[in-house]
């Protein structure tokens, strides 16, 4: 199938490791031109060589806190004068701390806020001048399985990413006629950095192993497997393509058949 992405600009948040690193490299093997941020520059220009080395493709590397308003101004700038177009948003950024809800103040809500919400508000922002002179786009969240079946322990992850589902809703409806869609990908449980050191913490609670707790999560997969970063990557490509150019508004978890609900 060809997906018609070959010469598209896209832009991938969070991208020096993880999910976000997956998309990058799954959007430069169709062609895709790639601008990556992330906050630790060698991670990231390390990444960024490595997807250059592997594709043949254009990648541009630009540290980036998504938390900071200055920082995604500057990343979605750069992406279009090196590319002189932009086609293919991906907001993806680093979840929030874990903790029950008196845990957290009103400094960490607002950082996470800022992290997971806000990030996808002012990226679009910035980028939405640039999608409609290109004819239309692709914006696609990452958000979590969380937006459809809270995760206890989440409460800040919970929220902050359900607000990134109501907005890209009425986004869809908003810029159907520029030509753009929007839509969410909600990861399940992933082999990420993250998610290992959220087990790792668990683990040590319990004075267990990690490989024992994942080796348990993965018994309750339907699939039988903790999901790969490929995994969601793959879903993120077919999104960006052309062949998708008729699904919008919608929130689509990739997690083996693990969420209980029925939407």
């Amino acid at each position: 199938m060809d997906l018609g992405l070959a010469g598209k600009a896209a832009l991938v948040g969070g991208a020096s490791r993880g999910i976000g690193r997956a998309i990058a490299f799954a959007l430069a093997r169709e062609g895709c031109r790639v601008a990556i941020c992330a906050r630790d520059r060698e991670r990231l220009e390390a990444a960024a060589a490595e997807i250059r080395s592997s594709t043949g493709a254009e990648v541009l590397a630009v540290p980036c806190d998504m938390s900071q308003p200055d920082d995604i101004r500057r990343f979605v700038a750069a992406a279009v004068d090196a590319f002189g177009r932009l086609d293919i948003v991906v907001n993806n950024a680093g979840g929030p701390p874990p903790g029950p809800f008196e845990a957290h103040d009103d400094s960490a809500w607002q950082q996470a806020l800022s992290q997971n919400f806000l990030s996808v508000v002012r990226t679009v922002r910035e980028a939405l001048p640039h999608l409609r002179a290109a004819g239309g786009g692709r914006i696609i969240n990452i958000t979590s399985v969380a937006v459809k079946e809270p995760i206890p322990g989440l409460v800040l992850s919970n929220a902050a990413r359900l607000g990134v589902v109501g907005l890209a809703k009425t986004l869809s409806r908003e810029l159907g006629r520029d030509g753009i869609t929007v839509n969410n990908v909600c990861p399940g449980l992933t082999l990420t950095d993250r998610m290992r050191e959220l087990y790792g913490d668990r683990a040590q609670a319990a004075g267990r192993s990690i490989e024992d707790l994942l080796a348990e999560e993965a018994q309750r997969i339907p699939l039988g497997r903790l999901a790969e970063p490929e995994d969601i990557a793959a879903l993120v490509v077919f999104l960006a393509s052309e062949p998708a150019r008729h699904i919008t508004g919608t929130t689509i978890q990739v997690d083996g058949g693990s969420t209980a609900a029925a939407m």
